[in-house]
C-alpha cells in the first residue's frame, strides 16, 4: 500500500537524504517527494512511500522521531497515481469526455490529493447540497458550510479536513479527508488550478449546466 508521510526537518544539507535513508531503513520504499514549503530555517515535506499491506506504521515513526529536528505532522493512506502529470493526464481525461467531464474530476481529485473522497456540491439559501460524492463519501452526505466561497481548506468540528474550489453554475468541488493534517496552501492551490483548467473544459459544452438540470 502507498502512504503519505508529511514531516517538518530543518533547512540545510543532509537532512532531507537523513529522511529518505530513514526510511529505506523501516522498510519504506520512497517513490515521490514533494517540498511544501520553506521558511525561518524549516522545511515540510511530504513523501509518498510504498509500505506492506498490514504492517503497523510504528517503525517508521520511532525512526522518524529519532531524526534530531525531525517533526512528524502526520501519516496516512494514499492511492496517488505515480507520475511526472497526473493532473495533465487527468485533463485529457476530461477533454476526451467532455459531458462526463465533472463526475470524473470529482472522482480522480481525491488520489491526486491523497484525500479519501469529493462532491460537487450545488450552493443555495439552504447550505449545500452534494450532486455527485465519489467513491470513499457516502451519497446524500451532509456537507459543512462552504462560505466564504473561494479555494481554502478548513478543519470542520468533526475534525474532517476540507479543501473547496468554487466552479461556476454555482458548483464547489469539495474533497475531504480523515486522520490526516489539514491540506497544505500549496494543494489548495493545486486543486484551484485544476478546476480552473476543467472549467474551461466544461464550457465549451455546458455540462457543469447539464449536472445542475439532471439534478432538479
Amino acid at each position: 500500500m502507498l502512504l503519505r508521510v508529511r514531516v517538518r526537518l530543518p533547512d540545510r544539507p543532509g537532512a532531507l537524504g537523513q529522511v529518505a535513508r530513514t526510511l529505506g531503513a523501516a522498510g519504506a520504499d520512497v517513490a515521490q517527494m514533494a517540498v511544501l514549503e520553506r521558511d525561518g530555517g524549516r522545511a515540510l515535506d511530504d513523501f509518498t512511500v510504498a509500505w506492506p499491506a498490514g504492517a503497523g506504521i510504528d517503525p517508521l515513526c520511532d525512526g522518524l522521531a529519532a531524526i534530531a529536528g525531525v517533526d512528524i505532522v502526520g501519516i496516512w493512506p494514499t492511492v496517488e497515481p505515480q507520475g511526472a502529470f497526473p493532473d495533465a493526464e487527468l485533463l485529457g481525461h476530461l477533454a476526451a469526455d467532455p459531458s462526463r467531464g465533472p463526475l470524473t474530476l470529482a472522482d480522480a481529485v481525491p488520489a491526486l490529493l491523497s484525500a479519501d473522497w469529493a462532491a460537487l456540491a450545488e450552493t443555495g439559501p439552504d447550505g449545500p447540497v452534494a450532486l455527485h460524492v465519489s467513491l470513499g463519501g457516502t451519497a446524500g452526505v451532509e456537507l459543512p458550510a462552504l462560505e466564504p466561497l473561494r479555494p481554502r481548506a478548513f478543519t470542520a468540528p468533526d475534525g474532517t479536513q476540507f479543501a473547496v474550489a468554487p466552479m461556476p453554475e454555482d458548483i464547489v468541488l469539495v474533497v475531504a479527508r480523515t486522520g490526516a493534517p489539514p491540506f497544505h496552501r500549496s494543494e489548495v492551490f493545486r486543486l484551484e488550478q485544476l478546476v480552473r483548467a476543467a472549467a474551461a473544459v466544461f464550457a465549451a459544452r455546458g455540462t457543469l449546466g447539464e449536472l445542475v438540470q439532471n439534478s432538479s
